[in-house]
């Protein structure tokens, strides 16, 4: 996916994100040095201070009427101090000179023993990776005026009415959220960003003869609304009546142990959560993840390519910069089946001896930055999806996914399908409600025996929690066959 390109430069979106963090407070270069300078008189190994000022909104529509709305405006900084392993981290919803000095003094307790040592600051200097821009700083709350984001939802309602009599509810939302940040850091450097994001979603409950089913559908990113075509709102509302109905004639799941074919896009969240936090570094430097110590072994079949990429243009889960202030990348973490790295912020790198994949993120001001996946995905292979539903004389055929979990120390998970059908003698034949997946995630990879060609991302609607926190991120497969996967079911 190619980058996008604007006219204004990054000195343009700095002093726009100067403007909101630093100036109203008569916060300049200087003071950040000042504050650093007191911090590392104390054998600090690192230290940052990360800014940020946000802006959000969500609208919710139901039955046709706005059953709730909210505004919120917030901002602050946080404060984070690094010694070894150890991190002390502190931070204020006052960005002054004096919260800024208050939370550097509560940082202090972590440093080394031993005395004070003369540290050189060096010169906090703008920097902004190569100047791309893989997306636009716009403010998708001010993209359209709140009558239009009503009426917006209203329509989407009405599609999805019009396509099934039996739709007897329909539930849309619309979020939108703009968020400026900046990092300062101790080494000198500085960066700014400027982040969209926006989310809609539309579910469905349709009746029948006293049964009722549901579905849902929806999509986002990082721009602003004008995204929500009339096309798009029938896309999603097509997308929710179709699952509904679907499962309103399915039957129930069988359980077994069986082939299982996962459909692109979505399904792959099974591949983020179920893989994708293994491979983050914290839990590699811990011990704690089934891939710890793995590097360079093949922990999945031939043919599995997995990437973790921070730059696609708009994606939800894209970054310009890490919440480090490092530039986002592609990593590869699975190249043909062997293990090739783990997803760094800078402490782990520091503590592993590796490259920083700028991979850090934290939900807010308020949270400390930890290694996090963006978007995620599993490369295409070599395989047409008709091929590989062909060759599966008896198995489950998993279009859509709903909840699940994992322990990270050992890959297990259970997934449940939101859509899904029964594969018999090479074709999909009824839909089946109830299947859940049983498995673990560094087996399964092994089980992969077919990989398509229709490899795709996500919507745009994913958020991933992990101590904690949420950030959005992005997931993407192509079609896969996994041979011999646990089926929970309910018939």
């Amino acid at each position: 996916m190619k980058t996008l390109q604007q006219n204004s430069s990054f000195d343009t979106l700095f002093g726009t994100a100067q403007q909101a963090l630093l100036a109203p407070y008569s916060i300049e270069a200087g003071h950040i040095e000042q504050v650093f300078a007191s911090m590392m008189a104390h054998r600090l190994d690192y230290a940052d201070l990360y800014f940020q000022y946000s802006r959000a909104e969500s609208w919710s529509l139901e039955e046709g009427i706005v059953k709730s709305g909210s505004f919120n405006i917030d901002q602050g900084v946080g404060v984070r101090a690094v010694s070894g392993e150890k991190t002390a981290f502190a931070y204020s919803d006052d960005i002054s000179l004096n919260a800024l000095d208050s939370a550097a003094q509560a940082t202090r307790a972590i440093a080394r023993q031993g005395g004070t040592q003369s540290v050189a600051i060096i010169p906090l200097g703008l920097h902004h990776g190569s100047r791309r821009e893989i997306y636009l700083p716009h403010d998708p709350i001010a993209s359209l005026k709140d009558a239009e984001k009503v009426a917006l939802l209203e329509r989407l309602e009405g599609y999805a009415r019009a396509l099934d009599p039996r739709v007897v509810q329909v539930m849309a939302g619309l979020a939108g959220e703009y968020e400026v940040v900046m990092v300062a850091r101790s080494d000198g450097l500085m960066n700014a960003d400027i982040r969209p994001l926006v989310r809609l979603s539309v579910t469905v409950i349709i009746e029948s003869n006293g049964k009722r089913e549901q579905g849902s559908a929806g999509g986002g990113g990082r721009f602003d609304y004008a995204y929500f075509d009339d096309e798009m709102l029938r896309r999603y509302a097509a997308q929710a009546v179709h699952q509904a109905a679907t499962n309103l004639d399915a039957a129930p799941a069988p359980a077994g142990n069986m082939t299982v074919v996962l459909g692109n896009g979505w399904p792959g969240i099974l591949l983020h959560e179920a893989i994708g936090h293994g491979l983050e570094g914290d839990f590699n430097r811990k011990g704690s993840s089934a891939f710890s110590g793995r590097v360079g072994e093949r922990v999945a079949a031939e043919g599995v390519t997995v990437v973790d990429d921070g730059t696609l243009a708009r994606r939800r889960g894209s970054l310009q910069m890490d919440d480090e202030g490092n530039a986002t990348q592609r990593t590869t973490l699975i190249e043909n089946g062997i293990l090739r790295g783990y997803l760094q912020d800078t402490l782990n790198a520091r503590l592993m001896g590796v490259p920083v994949t700028g991979n850090a993120r934290r939900e807010s001001y308020a949270h400390l930055p930890i290694p996090r996946m963006t978007n995620t995905y599993m490369l295409n292979g070599n395989k047409d999806p008709k091929e590989i539903i062909a060759s599966v004389k008896y198995g489950l055929y998993a279009v859509n996914f709903g909840g699940g979990q994992v322990d990270i120390t050992n890959g297990k998970f259970v997934f449940s399908t939101a859509e899904a059908y029964m594969i018999e003698d090479g074709k999909i034949t009824h839909p089946v409600k109830g299947a859940t997946l049983i498995g673990n995630g560094p087996d399964v990879l092994t089980r992969i025996s077919m990989i398509g060609n229709d490899m795709a991302l996500d919507p745009g609607v994913g958020t991933c929690g992990k101590e904690g926190q949420s950030v959005p991120v992005g997931v993407g497969q192509p079609t896969v066959r996994i041979d011999g996967l646990t089926v929970g079911g309910t018939a």
